[in-house]
């Protein structure tokens, strides 16, 4: 296997070498938009690829925002449907972002997606910087999404399982133009707002 499909795969490989079964990625969207709500998923990787490496239909795999959207279609279905890979996606809506801040919404939306996966992860790697509020023991990668495979996949699921109900909202919502840009702060979602005034 090329150096660098191994590299993506260190830190899972890492705690893996330590005797961990159960590493889970976690990552989420929809921290940054103006409306719908914030998605996370959560990935764990069978440790049998300690010793075979990642399989080559994952590579390619990356930060969801470094895909487009047909690539990453390719991967959700090639993760969520993986018989060694197991996967897990919350989503927590509106009304609760507003009520506790998007922030604590999206450790909220982790935990969920951590919490649904069986076995329970022993060890958690997280996009970006430590999270006080996870309940899993932790390790923060800055740019985690474009440095571990398992956090990439994570990013994955909650990128199109949101940009996925964002399509609803464009259809119960017509003239925002949540189908095109997902609920982010375009100018035409400005023009929108402007127009018709929040939905």
């Amino acid at each position: 296997m090329a150096a660098k499909y191994w590299n993506r795969l260190s830190h899972e490989r890492e705690l893996w070498q330590q005797g961990l079964n159960f590493v889970a990625g976690v990552d989420e969207a929809g921290c940054g938009p103006l409306a719908g709500p914030v998605t996370a998923a959560a990935v764990v990787f069978p440790r049998s690829w300690l010793e075979s490496g990642l399989p080559s239909k994952f590579r390619g795999l990356n930060d969801s925002k470094q895909l487009d959207h047909e690539q990453r279609e390719k991967f959700f279905e090639l993760i969520t449907t993986h018989p060694e890979v197991r996967h897990a996606i919350a989503t927590v809506d509106v009304e609760m972002i507003d009520r506790i801040n998007i922030r604590q919404a999206a450790w909220r939306a982790m935990n969920q997606a951590l919490d649904q996966l069986q076995p329970r992860p022993e060890h958690v790697l997280v996009d970006g910087l430590r999270i006080k509020w996870l309940t899993y023991p932790q390790t923060a990668l800055v740019e985690g999404d474009a440095r571990s495979y398992s956090i990439a996949a994570a990013s994955v699921l909650a990128k199109v399982t949101r940009d996925r109900l964002m399509l609803e909202y464009d259809r119960q919502f017509p003239g925002y133009g949540f189908g095109e840009h997902k609920g982010y702060a375009t100018p035409q979602h400005y023009a929108a707002l402007k127009a018709l005034g929040p939905c």
